[in-house]
């Protein structure tokens, strides 16, 4: 009687091979379709896109601003009368923020809640066009804010508490009194050339 061992060695080989190879094969082609899926996701904006356009946001959120006179500087904070409405629907929001920045040395009004019906995404800092450089040295203290001229007569300066608001800059180089104001990206150069102002709020 033959002795069937070495054919059966062959096919065992066979059989390990085969199933090696498909293994192989197996983990190329869920790779592939794993990084296809990723590259699929960046393209159409799910990864990546979507971040990128979030970190970088358009100057001044989009909002037109004057832009500051020529030559200003930051301006010296108790020259600026402050006043802090809050438009959150966080009880003593605005209290301790115009504690913070009475402790800044400006010269802090009122605080009362925001007369809006709904409550303010974003920190808006709001002044007329006699005050652009106080408007722009309030808001040299935010990282999150967004400067709004409205159509007020005097230099009083509202901000405008919102929900995205978390805490004021350090205050550091940045900040500093007499410093340049630096001008916004894309800004208008003409405050009067600025039509159909927002309304100034009434708290």
């Amino acid at each position: 009687m033959t002795n069937p061992e070495p054919l059966d060695e062959r096919e065992a080989r066979r059989q390990f091979v085969r199933r090696r190879q498909k293994m192989v094969f197996t983990i190329v082609v869920s790779a592939l379709v794993a990084i296809l899926v990723i590259c699929s996701l960046i393209i159409f904006g799910s990864i990546g896109h979507n971040a990128k356009h979030t970190s970088i946001a358009k100057p001044n959120y989009g909002v037109a601003v004057p832009c500051p006179p020529d030559k200003s500087k930051l301006v010296n904070h108790p020259d600026i009368r402050v006043r802090v409405l809050n438009g959150t629907n966080k009880s003593g929001l605005a209290t301790a923020l115009a504690s913070a920045l009475r402790n800044r040395g400006f010269n802090m009004q009122d605080v009362a809640d925001y007369p809006g019906k709904t409550e303010t995404a974003r920190t808006e800092i709001r002044f007329g066009a006699s005050a652009i450089d106080r408007g722009y040295t309030v808001g040299s203290q935010f990282n999150d804010a967004v400067l709004i001229m409205d159509d007020r007569g005097d230099d009083l300066i509202d901000v405008v508490v919102g929900a995205t608001f978390n805490d004021l800059n350090d205050e550091d180089s940045t900040s500093v009194v007499g410093r340049k104001i630096e001008a916004i990206k894309g800004c208008q150069a003409d405050p009067s050339s600025m039509k159909n102002l927002p309304k100034a709020p009434k708290a």
